[in-house]
């Protein structure tokens, strides 16, 4: 396709010289950039297919960078990115060194707020708004879009409740496509169901409710109409509300047919939408797919194996227990910490609860992990996907703090089983009885065992196991990140001993001593951050038990490690197969 109007766009002040013709065409051919850029190169495609015409009618009517504008997430943000100035850039996206999926201050003055996670954009354009009334700039206007997925959560009510009793200059935008990553849930998704283009909910609207203006629902892919309605807003003083219909995908027919696959759908074939097929067969399975299947297997088993999730049955899943077992497997939404206090309350009565939650989303629900289920040693079963470096969705998805965080809690078993058939048979020993909560941090992607549905047998808590003995240097690892060191060790000509530690908390003192008894060097290897994490762990006890050896710590860096591929992340955080081989070397 010729960009005869996209390749003129080099601002968006360059929109305000086109005409009503020229930003339809302008739509068309932002949508085929999209779309001809991610077949080839990746990334999230649903999301900003459905909004071409809102951000093209957003930086037309409004004066960005001078009026904020924040994108909730940023999965829909890319049409916003390639005109503002982004567009020749844009093939680099997620890539080392390229641009980030997401919005990022850092890269554009158009980028007004750093996201990843969802439902952060109405607190951060009323606090936006309130500071801006502060400094005398009345005239600024401060613009949230966010989805109806990401407007179910606490945090985007608390911004709602918040904004309709101040008299800020705030518009927030519902971007209402009843889908985030799977299908929307809940009441509030089904209330918005009823509204239609053209349809005026009647006075007293839960939005009203709060104190908002109530524009639409208007049709979101009508620019015209789009255009107008924000003119009006612009003149509209305080909380506004704009009701926005449209398709996710829209404009390539397989990502409207099948909007969860095509969320993130990797390569295709931009004129049809096809899939490029990789072979597959012969390859282990993901992590999360046998966390899914032994969970199957496992409920049919036991009763009382409850499954929850918070928006992710997809990407974590728990969709083989929803389908198998709809009455106890549970989507709340984008609620992560009510994702933890429903878990807490059903292990009250007895009931098995498996927690399922990517390693960065349960940060978000910290509080409640420490109030509601450590403190009252409720054993709720975290499995915490993602865990570790995650790849090209950079630094707000990488799972780095989860090993650090969930140490410090009394009452709490923090487990990382080195491969698939680990995880099975540490999902088997949770649902077996404890006496406390858990958690099970494993990575994204393909795992190393092909053969992984072996008979399930139980694995003493807070028990490691060697892997070979060797002399002077121990290796001490945590998780998947073992098979770096096993690497490693091929190219290493003397014995080093290899440990799989299995549980950083509780630690294997008996297997330590050994350890420190039998060797003269101590190194630890893990995929989290290094300050706090495990390393820290294996330092403190040879403190306390007044060991002198020589102890090197192999982590990910006091640093916010950003998008590429795995192998070049952990290239960048000295834990890849070459670092791991000099630093062995360096301590003999």
């Amino acid at each position: 396709m010729a960009y005869t109007i996209l390749n003129n766009i080099e601002d968006p002040a360059d929109l305000k010289h086109l005409s009503s013709d020229e930003l339809k065409l302008l739509s068309q051919e932002l949508r085929q950039f999209i779309i001809e850029i991610v077949a080839v190169k990746e990334g999230h495609l649903g999301a900003s297919l459905g909004v071409v015409e809102l951000t093209i009618a957003l930086h037309f009517v409004f004066n960005t960078p001078n009026d904020l504008l924040v994108w909730d997430v940023g999965h829909q943000a890319y049409g916003h990115k390639i005109l503002t100035g982004r567009r020749d850039n844009f093939h680099t996206n997620r890539q080392l060194n390229g641009l980030s999926g997401f919005p990022k201050r850092e890269e554009s003055v158009y980028d007004t707020f750093g996201v990843g996670h969802s439902s952060t954009s109405i607190s951060a354009a009323l606090g936006m708004a309130l500071a801006s009334k502060l400094n005398g700039d009345l005239k600024k206007h401060h613009i949230a879009v966010i989805g109806d997925a990401s407007i179910a959560s606490g945090m985007s009510f608390e911004g709602l409740n918040h904004a309709g009793v101040t008299d800020a200059n705030l518009l927030v935008i519902l971007n209402d496509n009843a889908i985030g990553i799977d299908p929307s849930v809940g009441a509030l998704k089904e209330y918005l169901s009823k509204a239609e283009v053209g349809y005026k909910p009647k006075k007293g609207n839960m939005i009203e409710a709060l104190n908002f203006n109530y524009f639409g629902p208007v049709d979101g892919h009508d620019l015209t109409a789009l255009v107008t309605i924000l003119e009006e807003l612009k003149n509209t003083s305080g909380p506004k509300f704009l009701h926005v219909i449209t398709t996710k995908g829209k404009g390539l027919k397989k990502a409207e047919e099948d909007q969860v696959k095509y969320h993130a759908p990797g390569k295709f074939k931009p004129d049809t939408g096809e899939l490029l097929s990789y072979d597959v067969d012969g390859l282990p399975l993901k992590y999360q797919d046998v966390f899914g299947l032994t969970l199957v297997e496992l409920a049919k088993q036991n009763q009382k194996i409850i499954g929850i999730t918070p928006a992710m049955p997809t990407g974590s899943s728990l969709k083989y227990m929803m389908d198998a077992f709809p009455k106890r497997a549970f989507d709340v939404g984008i609620a992560e910490q009510h994702a933890v206090t429903l878990a807490a309350g059903m292990a009250t009565q007895g009931a098995i609860v498996f927690c399922n939650i990517y390693s960065t989303f349960l940060q978000r629900a910290y509080d409640q992990v420490i109030h509601d289920v450590a403190l009252q040693k409720l054993p709720v079963i975290f499995c915490l996907d993602r865990a570790g470096l995650v790849g090209e969705d950079g630094a707000t998805h990488h799972g780095l703090f989860d090993i650090t965080f969930l140490r410090a809690i009394p009452n709490m078993i923090v487990a990382a089983p080195a491969n698939e058939i680990e995880l099975r048979q540490l999902l088997y020993t949770a649902q077996l009885g404890l006496s406390n909560p858990i958690a099970i941090r494993y990575p994204r992607g393909r795992g190393v065992e092909k053969d992984w549905q072996m008979p399930f047998e139980s694995l003493e808590i807070g028990k490691g196991v060697c892997e070979n003995e060797g002399e002077d240097l121990a290796i001490l690892c945590i998780g998947s990140i073992i098979k770096n060191a096993k690497a490693a060790l091929t190219e290493i000509k003397k014995p080093v001993g290899l440990y799989n530690m299995r549980f950083v908390k509780p630690l294997d003192e008996e297997l330590l001593h050994h350890i420190f008894d039998n060797y003269k060097s101590i190194l630890t290897i893990e995929d989290g951050v290094v300050k706090g994490g495990f390393g820290s762990s294996i330092l403190e006890f040879a403190a306390m038990h007044n060991y002198s050896h020589k102890i090197k710590c192999l982590g990910v860096p006091d640093l916010f490690i950003e998008h590429g591929k795995i192998d070049e992340l952990q290239e960048i955080s000295g834990i890849d197969v070459k670092t791991i081989v000099q630093v062995i070397k360096s301590l003999f």
